[in-house]
Formats: structure tokens, sequence, C-alpha cells
């Protein structure tokens, strides 16, 4: 049996020489749906990859509870939502002080927020320099333990400094580097919204490709009490808990219960705060993944089916110009068997050699969208690799039956007298 299949195969792929451009054309469907689903498969892998490592990059354990539910399916919000009474420093104080399973607790006060598709243009100034759409808001010296950060240049505020509202500020990575390029930046007067603040520290870079330029790399961080001194009307709270490890369900369910008594949530009514982690934002982004690779896999069905079409009209017709071959073959003694096993093994290694051309071809595209657009991620995963040259072997197989069966059922001596 191996060497027939060993002879077939031989046989196939000298048929694949002595025809290359009838090949080729015959698989074109093959390659375009093998080249799609790599291509999509190596974005949408690399993509999830560079999502899950931003977010555990603020900590796998940290809870984030503000007015709604922060994920990436907030948009814009709901005349009930906008109306939510916001969170409160109280809020935090006493999640702090009745969450056993909550670790530690930051706080942090912003403008209000109404729609998170259009938030707020706050500019920040430092001589002649202006850099719009900052985050900018004030917080508790807890902030760089919850939300796993610190600063590589300078330091963090201190307690002191916020009980008495210093004018000082933590700016991010990239405010640092577009104000100060050769990074001196300590002890320089930036202005934010007009308000004059000393820059004591510039945060690290957070990790992921694709957030080069995130919130956190355009920020302004200063002391909760500075930022109440300068912005009283701002009442907008964001609030951080780290859950200890093994207890993330405790932690929500005690937030959820501490906040329910603070805001005097009825016990029938629906929750008018949202909870949310690194792990349910990057299981959202897995859903819309999944969604669009589903996609894709239905675009490149119609691919693989268009290239078995080929692949079955091609045999067909291969059948109808090798009838007397055929008719030798069995004459000699070659059984239905042998002649099925010749075709099927002739329509595999033609689509399979359609799915190789289809995997490189996209692990050609995933290498230039790496070279020429290196802040989206990509990374060829080995299973789409390998589920491409299997799907497209599978093709070949189940559309080489009919020619192969209608091979073996010729008859010898009306196959040797054909002309």
């Amino acid at each position: 049996m191996r060497i027939s299949l060993g002879e077939n195969a031989k046989m196939a792929l000298d048929t694949l020489r002595e025809n290359k451009l009838r090949s080729f054309l015959t698989v074109l469907g093959v390659v375009i749906g093998i080249t799609a689903l790599i291509t999509v498969s190596s974005i949408l892998v690399g993509f999830y990859a560079d999502i899950s490592v931003y977010l555990n990059d603020y900590g796998a354990n940290t809870v984030w509870v503000f007015k709604v539910a922060p994920g990436i399916n907030t948009g814009r919000m709901t005349a009930e939502q906008r109306n939510r009474k916001p969170l409160t420093y109280e809020d935090a104080q006493a999640i702090r002080e009745q969450c056993p399973a909550v670790q530690e607790v930051s706080v942090s006060v912003l403008k209000r927020v109404y729609d998170f598709n259009r938030p707020p243009v706050i500019t920040a100034r430092y001589k002649d320099k202006e850099v719009s759409g900052l985050n900018y808001s004030g917080s508790d010296v807890n902030y760089p333990d919850v939300y796993n950060t610190r600063p590589y240049i300078g330091r963090y505020f201190t307690e002191a400094e916020d009980l008495h509202r210093a004018d000082v500020a933590v700016i991010g990575y990239d405010l640092g580097k577009t104000f100060f390029p050769d990074g001196d930046a300590l002890d320089k007067i930036i202005s934010v919204e007009g308000f004059p603040y000393r820059v004591i520290g510039v945060f690290e870079h957070r990790k992921g490709q694709l957030f080069q330029n995130p919130p956190a790399e355009k920020q302004v961080l200063v002391p909760y009490f500075t930022y109440r001194k300068h912005h009283p009307a701002d009442d907008e709270h964001f609030i951080g808990a780290v859950a200890a490890p093994g207890k993330m369900a405790e932690a929500k369910d005690e937030i959820s219960a501490v906040l329910r008594r603070t805001r005097h949530v009825p016990y029938s009514a629906p929750e008018n705060f949202g909870l949310s982690s690194a792990e349910e934002i990057a299981n959202q982004f897995k859903q819309i993944t999944g969604s669009v690779a589903m996609l894709t896999a239905v675009v490149s069905s119609i691919g693989l089916l268009v290239g078995g079409v080929g692949v079955m009209n091609i045999m067909l017709m291969s059948v109808t110009q090798r009838t007397r071959e055929i008719g030798v073959r069995k004459a000699i003694g070659a059984r239905r068997r042998d002649v099925i096993w010749q075709f099927l093994t002739e329509a595999v290694v033609l689509t399979g050699a359609g799915g190789v051309i289809g995997v490189l071809l996209g692990i050609g595209i995933s290498l230039l969208i790496h070279v020429f657009l290196p802040r989206l991620p990509s990374a060829i995963p080995l299973w789409a690799v390998l589920l491409a040259v299997i799907v497209s072997m599978t093709v070949g197989l189940f559309f080489g039956i009919y020619p192969a069966v209608k091979a073996a059922r010729l008859d010898p001596v009306d196959a040797l007298r054909y002309e």
C-alpha cells in the first residue's frame, strides 16, 4: 500500500509539472481561500495576544469600577447611564474598609463622561509645544500599586503632597517624549487646562504594540485633592481594586454588595454601577475576534468551494483524456481501488499544493504587515498552518471522489477501444 501511494503521488507530481498553468488555475480558489485564512488568523491571533498583554500589564487581579461597566462594548451611553449618580471618594473608602477579599484600592477623579466615543478635549502646553486629547485626572497614592505602573524617571507624589494639594504631576511616557525629548523632564512646569504643574515623574511605557498611544501614554496624573482644588465641579470617580490571589469572584461580590449599600440600591433593582476586569475585557475581544474568524472562514470556504469544483472539473477531464491508460491498467490487473487511489491521490496532491502556496502567500503577507505596519500585531499560529494544509487536502479528497469512482467503473474493453 505504501509503495502504491508513493507511486501515485509521484505520478500526480509529474502531472502537476507537465501542466503547471492548468494546475495553478485549477487550485486558484484554494490558494485564495487559504491565503485569506492564514492572513486573517495571523492578525487576529497577534491582535488578541497584544490585547491580553496590554490588559494584564495593568494587573490580572484588578477590578475596575465605574458608573457603567468599563469595556470595549461601552460605546455611547444610554440616557439612564448618563444620568446615573457618579461614584464617590467615600465609595472607595467603603470598599477599602469593608471588603476582606480586596488588598488595595485606588480612586481617581476626572471630568464627567457622557460619551466614551467623544471624551472631553484636554490640552497641555510646555513652552511652544501643545498636546491635545490628554487623559487628565487626579488620583491617590495607591495608584501605582493598583495599576502596576511606576515612573521610570523621577518619582510618584506622596501622601503629604496630596493632602497639601501640591501642584505636582506625573506624566505619561509619550507626553514626556513629546515635551522633553532629551529626557530632562523633572521640575519643568507644564500647563494643563490653564493650571501650572511641576513635573516630578514620567511613567514607564506600557506593554503592547497596538497601543503605542493609549490614554495612559498621554496622561497627566495629579494628586487627588490637588485636582479637586482646581476643578471642584468635576465629580466623576473611577475606582480600581486589587483582589487577593484566587479571590477575584469574592472581591467582585463584596464590592457589589458594598456599593449597593452605599448607593442605596433596592434589593430588587439592577445595579447602577459597573464592574469589569482585564479577563472580562479580554474575553470581549475574544468574542469579537471569534466572530471575525467565523466570517473569514465563510469567505475562505467560498474560495475552497470554487477551487474544489475546479478540481472536480479537471479530474473529470483527466479521466476522459486517460481512458485508454485506465483500460490498460485494468487489463494488466489493476483493481478498482487501485484506480480510485490513483485519482484521489492526484486530486489531494493538487489541492495540497494549492494549500502550501496559500500558506506561503499568507506568511509572506503577514511578514509584510509586520514590516510596513508594525503597530498592527501579527503572529502566525502553527495550528492555522496545519489546519490550512489539512483542509486543502480534504477539499481534494472530497471533490476527487466522483471522478475517481467514475474512472474505476470504466469497463477495460470499452476503455481500450476509446479513441
